[in-house]
């Protein structure tokens, strides 16, 4: 039995760049069930086709990709259930990068993506992972020792209930490898990898791999000044 299509709302102030992913994603089998121009149509979208994934502008008109991503994916009555959100942006900032991430999206990407790397995205986040540009990621390690003094730095989270060989995977998932560099890292196979994030993610009660890497940050597991060593 065939897996059922996978459905996407595209959500972006320009109708060229609608289009433009739309055809994108057409061409490679995933449906596009609506087109919104700003953040309230995108809400209005998603709260009627239901979709897998969210492409989602950040710059829009009479609501942002950032407080659409959070009614979206909160607990109020716009939220939709097992939809994932992808934040796609011309701007590589800092407090988008962040706002998004603690909006609740599963990944984040600039507009300048590939059409293979767009696809691969939009599937690896329905397949419930998440993921994050290496640039970005990059910015996010060097910028997140700093937010210590900021309110999200009080969502810490207590790790006493990690092992000491989940507690070694989440410190280097936060440095932006994907099971198949942790599984070769850490002489694993991928499916032993898999189930250890699974126990990370399921024990701190996070959504996904972009809020594992918050919370590494934000609680001082890891610090930016450079991946931790893995005996």
């Amino acid at each position: 039995m065939n897996a059922p299509a996978l459905r996407a709302v595209i959500a972006d102030d320009q109708a060229l760049v609608r289009t433009g992913f739309g055809m994108i994603l057409a061409a490679d089998g995933i449906e596009v069930t609506a087109e919104a121009a700003d953040g309230a149509e995108a809400v209005d979208a998603v709260r009627r086709t239901r979709p897998d994934v969210v492409l989602m502008d950040i710059r829009m008109p009479r609501m942002d990709g950032i407080e659409a991503t959070r009614r979206i994916l909160g607990g109020g009555p716009d939220r939709s259930e097992g939809t994932r959100v992808i934040i796609l942006t011309t701007y590589d900032l800092d407090h988008y990068v962040y706002a998004a991430l603690t909006a609740g999206a599963s990944g984040f990407l600039l507009k300048d993506v590939t059409p293979e790397h767009l696809v691969a995205a939009v599937r690896l986040v329905r397949s419930g992972d998440a993921l994050l540009a290496p640039t970005i990621t990059r910015r996010l390690i060097e910028r997140f020792a700093h937010r210590q003094e900021s309110p999200q730095a009080g969502l810490h989270r207590d790790l006493s209930g990690l092992t000491p060989r989940e507690l070694e995977v989440l410190r280097l998932l936060a440095t932006g490898l994907s099971n198949a560099e942790l599984a070769d890292r850490l002489f694993l196979s991928p499916t032993t990898v898999k189930t250890h994030v699974g126990r990370i993610l399921s024990k701190l009660d996070l959504r996904d791999r972009v809020q594992a890497v918050v919370l590494a940050y934000e609680s001082g597991l890891v610090s930016p000044q450079g991946p931790p060593d893995v005996d």
